[in-house]
């Protein structure tokens, strides 16, 4: 696979900007439907989407109008021009997005991390000319979302490309889904025609923040973005708080910048410039990480002020130290620079604790 050319499809569009694919979390009616795509047609949107079985995590949420929703599909093709895009999540939902001729299909993050749903989506569209596209994983696992393109292109499927949406984790943070940006840079590594298309909206969970997402995946050099847009966000019927209006998306399409090397760059300089952008996200995450850890210090610090037990624990603190040293030689890195790295972040952590156990 790594040899195989994936951008073919996204290259036929010959679009002037990254791929945009927008619309709402879910069909709700057919009047929705088709006034949010003739909002869209005034932006930089080539692709509607819009959900038709929605995968609720429970029951009693409304779970898309299914297959009735399919037509309102095909009226947005031939009022708008515009390509259509739904997810599937069986081979009975495949089967029937061929049969109204749905221009791209997607497989959810739900479906993803379950092989045996996948295989079954890869036999119904086998041989397919459709664009396909696979939405990571819930779950942070790369070798699961490879898994699944693997899957597709083993059933003949060419047109294959990725949706980067964050994944869940246990802890609260300022997303509902953390991007973990190493992990779709990594696929990129792998797969490097593999489009691969942000969908802010899932990172964010709501409208603050998308814009910064959005910029961050570009400079990431993504190919595109999948981002949730309604005429009355407020009262869509699923994911309100992370939808926008066709009127917001213009404006935030019209203020991302696009980076590119000035014709004159030599390669290097431009290859240059991406990892420079992948190593400003990484060290973000690495502030990020070192913030969660002086938070688990400071509970440390909680539980020896209340058992009047001593901040530096010796044994304790030699055990990290050569645990990391051994971490760190199978990752290549050096002992000398995990004790300098380690030393600083003890340092650190002990003065964190200081002030919880004598205030």
């Amino acid at each position: 696979m790594e040899s195989v050319d994936f951008s073919t499809w996204l290259k036929k569009m010959e679009l002037n900007h990254p791929l945009v694919i927008a619309g709402p979390c879910s069909a709700e009616t057919e009047e929705q439907v088709l006034k949010i795509a003739h909002q869209l047609k005034e932006t930089d949107a080539t692709v509607f989407r819009a959900g038709i079985w929605k995968p609720r995590t429970r029951p009693g949420n409304f779970e898309g109008n299914g297959v009735k929703a399919l037509p309102w599909m095909a009226k947005v093709k031939e009022e708008t021009g515009m390509l259509t895009t739904v997810e599937v999540a069986n081979a009975e939902h495949a089967k029937l997005a061929l049969e109204f001729d749905i221009d791209i299909i997607w497989i959810g993050a739900r479906t993803t991390v379950n092989p045996f749903a996948v295989q079954e989506i890869a036999d119904a569209l086998a041989g397919t000319d459709k664009i396909v596209l696979v939405k990571n994983p819930i779950n942070p696992d790369l070798e699961l979302w490879i898994g699944a393109i693997e899957r597709l292109h083993t059933m003949g499927i060419k047109n294959l490309g990725a949706i980067h949406r964050g994944f869940s984790s246990f802890k609260k943070t300022k997303y509902r889904n953390t991007p973990q940006w190493q992990i779709p840079i990594a696929l990129k590594q792998r797969f490097p025609t593999l489009p691969i298309i942000n969908d802010p909206s899932h990172i964010c969970g709501e409208r603050e923040g998308l814009f910064d997402v959005c910029q961050t995946s570009l400079d990431l050099k993504f190919e595109g973005l999948m981002i949730e847009t309604h005429f009355d966000p407020d009262n869509a019927w699923s994911d309100a708080k992370q939808q926008i209006t066709p009127a917001r998306l213009k404006e935030i399409t019209e203020e991302l910048k696009v980076r590119k090397g000035r014709v004159e760059e030599k390669d290097s300089l431009a290859k240059l410039n991406n990892l420079r952008a992948e190593i400003n996200v990484l060290d973000k995450q690495l502030i990020d990480l070192l913030a969660d850890r002086m938070d688990v210090v400071e509970n440390i610090g909680k539980v020896k002020k209340e058992s009047n037990v001593a901040i530096l624990q010796r044994s304790r603190w030699s055990e990290v130290m050569q645990g990391m040293v051994n971490e760190g030689k199978l990752n290549g890195l050096s002992e000398d620079f995990i004790e300098k790295i380690f030393k600083s972040i003890h340092q650190e952590s002990i003065e964190h604790q200081e002030k919880i156990v004598n205030n």
